[in-house]
């Protein structure tokens, strides 16, 4: 499983699109402990969320898996005939 497409969004959540189509939030908050994360903490470095090698990475290489990101995310509903990301 990989992310195409990541926006992040206010409150420590990424709003992700996998390769597979589907869009699923995820809230940040609780690896926001963990040293390797402690830069997200600041709200102007974890809009700096982008994708490389199909998962979402910050500078000073962080990054997280994309099946953990997949496993600890909730999904988006669309209307019916909504558009992806």
């Amino acid at each position: 499983m990989r992310i195409n497409h990541v926006i992040a969004d206010s409150g420590y959540t990424l709003t992700l699109t996998f390769t597979n189509g589907e869009q699923r939030q995820v809230d940040m908050q609780p690896y926001l402990h963990f040293p390797v994360y402690q830069p997200l903490k600041n709200p102007g470095f974890f809009a700096l969320a982008k994708i490389d090698y199909g998962t979402v990475v910050w500078p000073g290489n962080i990054d997280i898996a994309p099946e953990t990101l997949y496993a600890d995310s909730v999904p988006i509903a669309r209307p019916p005939g909504g558009k992806t990301l």
